[in-house]
């Protein structure tokens, strides 16, 4: 039987970027991705990204092409009733979001594992988590031809909504809170340029659009569909129409329609579990939360966890205390559930949700308030950048705490000390559309 320190199920860029932060502490770790790495860099996902995930990033040491590639966005603009208005980001908060693709993070996080020496572990097959209730965790699986057991100190569940770690916990110690929305996110990414600078979200009659961009040459747009449409229904031609249909005429304007690239449906949901650690193994991302994409807080989130499990897990080797362990849950809790609040109230205001007259107005009443209201442009923004880590309050959510969860924690005992190294409505007329061939 093999030992490392940290076992990370998961090469998402959550699983990578604990990896790459923990050996910079010379806390030893592996990552396991039961996909090949093709698949995992081909996940085509959002790229807009807070300020405190891009600082993160570059402490790890892989902002560099972030850096000179990312797109620093100092706003956003939203329609409705063939208008639109700016919120300007720096000057309401005085911070600025980057758009940079998450399938670049990922490729740069590869490879930075792999210029370590440490890369993850790939096609890994038959993944089972063992005894994290306990003070000896094991990791069981099947690679190159062979079967591996793993002790370790601490399990990362970083695999995502449909993978082992949370499925490895007990149904009866975890409480589960889910919404699911009737409709999905018919996107596709074109090599043309973006119809704005700045991301475009839209409230239409007929559905939500979004105007986003991966490059000044790259653009991704979205259309809302139901929830059960079929690609084949959508042949590039019907996209662009509906996408133009439903922007402010000044905006669709600007459209440059082109052959797509990659094109997919995504459903949207809100799914929370808590806790979000079970003895010695901690849920991270998607395995413990997941919000609409509305608000651009899915990844960010998953960021935030990393930040929380690599600064416990930190200064529990370094000094041995244990406290950021405890509190992991807790802490990353109070967040997730600010950005599930935010991204269901950005959804509700920005989609069709019915036919019926007075939602539709409802909605426009809520845009035409949020423009004219600096408050409230102020509110969103401050959601929209991301808030502040929140402070461990001992008090709050104590009543969510499971007493058998919480005993259980209180076993985590530090192993070795490591030496921290030194490092410095109905279809609505449109202009033409201009189509880009090339």
């Amino acid at each position: 039987m093999s030992r490392t320190q940290v076992a990370i199920i998961g090469a998402g860029p959550s699983g990578l970027l604990l990896s790459q932060l923990l050996d910079s502490q010379g806390i030893d770790n592996i990552v396991l991705e039961r996909q090949s790495r093709e698949h995992v860099i081909g996940r085509i996902r959002a790229g807009v990204l807070e300020q405190g995930t891009v600082d993160l990033l570059l402490e790890a040491g892989v902002g560099g092409r972030m850096q000179h590639e990312g797109l620093i966005h100092d706003g956003f603009s939203i329609g409705f009733e063939d208008r639109a208005f700016r919120i300007d980001l720096r000057a309401l908060t005085g911070k600025a979001v980057t758009v940079y693709g998450q399938t670049e993070i990922t490729k740069d996080l590869i490879d930075a594992r792999a210029a370590a020496g440490n890369p993850p572990a790939f096609e890994v097959g038959d993944i089972s988590l063992h005894d994290f209730e306990l003070d000896r965790p094991i990791v069981r699986y099947f690679h190159g031809g062979r079967s591996h057991e793993i002790a370790c100190d601490f399990i990362a569940g970083c695999d995502g909504y449909h993978g082992i770690s949370r499925k490895s916990v007990p149904s009866a110690a975890l409480r589960t809170f889910e919404r699911t929305y009737p409709f999905g996110w018919l996107g596709i990414l074109a090599d043309v340029p973006p119809a704005s600078h700045e991301l475009v979200y839209s409230n239409h009659a007929r559905g939500f659009a979004l105007c986003s961009m991966r490059s000044p040459r790259r653009s991704r747009y979205y259309v809302q569909c139901a929830s059960d449409e079929k690609l084949e229904a959508w042949p590039d031609e019907r996209f662009w129409d509906e996408l133009v249909s439903r922007l402010p005429a000044d905006i669709a304007r600007t459209v440059v329609a082109g052959p797509s690239i990659e094109k997919s449906i995504a459903p949207l949901r809100s799914f929370v579990v808590e806790p979000m650690q079970f003895g010695k193994l901690f849920l991270v991302g998607d395995a413990a939360h997941i919000v609409p994409p509305t608000g651009a807080k899915g990844l960010n989130l998953a960021v935030s966890d990393v930040r929380a499990l690599y600064r416990a897990l930190s200064a529990h080797y370094r000094t041995g205390r244990s406290e950021g362990l405890h509190r992991y849950s807790e802490q990353c809790l109070r967040r997730v559930w600010k950005a599930v609040r935010f991204s269901w109230w950005f959804t509700s205001v920005m989609h069709k949700f019915s036919d019926e007259p007075i939602a539709h107005r409802l909605q426009l009443a809520e845009l035409d308030y949020l423009a004219g209201s600096h408050a409230a442009l102020a509110s969103l923004a401050e959601n929209y950048v991301g808030l502040p880590e929140p402070r461990l309050c001992p008090t709050l959510m104590a009543a969510d705490h499971h007493p058998a969860l919480t005993r259980r924690a209180a076993k985590l005992t530090p192993t070795r000390r490591v030496r921290r190294p030194d490092r410095n409505a109905d279809r609505l007329s449109h202009p033409p559309i201009r189509w880009e061939t090339g």
